[in-house]
């Protein structure tokens, strides 16, 4: 039986949104690939939508919760920068209770896009939610 989606990633408000939909589990052949989360990023604004299938691995999920600790210390996060993956980027407004969200896929569509959205404390704890359910959900083992 297939499992609801997950939206590992839910940045939204103000009329803009940039969501990371993990929507299954890809079974890959041992001993030489590791098995996958299947995902897709979602971008909405009054300006751009869009969408961008990509495949994530518990290490990205790893470095989600480490970027996630980053961002509740105040700081930005730049999420799979350098991979062959899409690449994601917060940047904290100091003075105000948004940020910048930058997607950069510089493998398929070598396309960019940044989108602005609210970003309030309470986030951090549904973010951290998140994270748990899609490791409860999708259990990745490695050797």
């Amino acid at each position: 039986m297939a499992e609801d989606p997950i939206d590992l990633i839910r940045l939204e408000g103000d009329g803009n949104s940039v969501i990371l939909r993990i929507t299954g589990k890809e079974e890959r052949k041992p001993p030489t690939e590791a098995n996958a989360l299947v995902g897709e990023f979602v971008v909405d604004t009054a300006f751009v939508r869009g969408t961008l299938k990509t495949w994530l691995f518990p290490e990205d999920l790893r470095q989600w919760q480490q970027a996630l600790d980053l961002l509740d210390a105040g700081q930005d996060i730049a999420w799979r920068e350098g991979k062959r993956a899409p690449w994601l980027f917060i940047e904290l407004d100091e003075d105000d209770d948004r940020c910048q969200v930058t997607i950069k896929d510089y493998s398929m569509s070598l396309t960019t896009v940044t989108v602005t959205v609210p970003l309030a404390d309470a986030w951090f704890d549904d973010a951290y939610r998140r994270l748990d359910l899609v490791w409860e959900t999708w259990p990745m083992i490695e050797d």
